[in-house]
């Protein structure tokens, strides 16, 4: 068996998060989707669940906490350029999101760039030199 991932992220508007993900490129599984929650699959072993604050509730007991005032993790997605990466912030923006809340990551053998879903959630897109992968990374001054 594949081992997959899935994300759960609490979303304010459900609809509104379901159209954000679909213009930055992910699916949407009607089988995996109610009311309630949606499933966006980006891959075959990655998975966001958008869940409405009610929704959420019914998995934990814990706070739901404001996205654009902190954050518990960023969420990183690789990427096969820095083309790729300039692409899929331009989509995320387009699509309503935060361009660029982080900034700017470019050390030659790795180029990052981020951005914020509607809800405030961070996503991380960066693409690394092969080299840099098998080798590991050359000494960041």
């Amino acid at each position: 068996m594949t081992k997959m991932i899935f994300v759960n992220l609490p979303v304010a508007d459900l609809a509104k998060s379901m159209a954000f993900y679909s213009a930055v490129g992910f699916t949407n599984e009607p089988k995996f989707t109610d009311e309630t929650a949606a499933a966006m699959q980006l891959s075959d072993t990655i998975v966001v669940m958008l869940l409405t604050h009610d929704k959420w509730k019914g998995f934990t007991t814990k706070s739901i906490p404001d996205a654009r005032k902190s954050a518990q993790v960023m969420l990183a997605l690789n990427s096969e350029s820095k083309e790729e990466v300039d692409d899929l912030v331009s989509k995320a923006a387009a699509a309503g999101g935060t361009p660029d809340c982080n900034p700017l990551q470019d050390y030659g053998f790795m180029y990052g760039r981020s951005f914020e879903d509607p809800d405030g959630h961070v996503w991380e897109t960066f693409w690394m030199d092969e080299s840099a992968v098998e080798g590991g990374p050359p000494d960041i001054a």
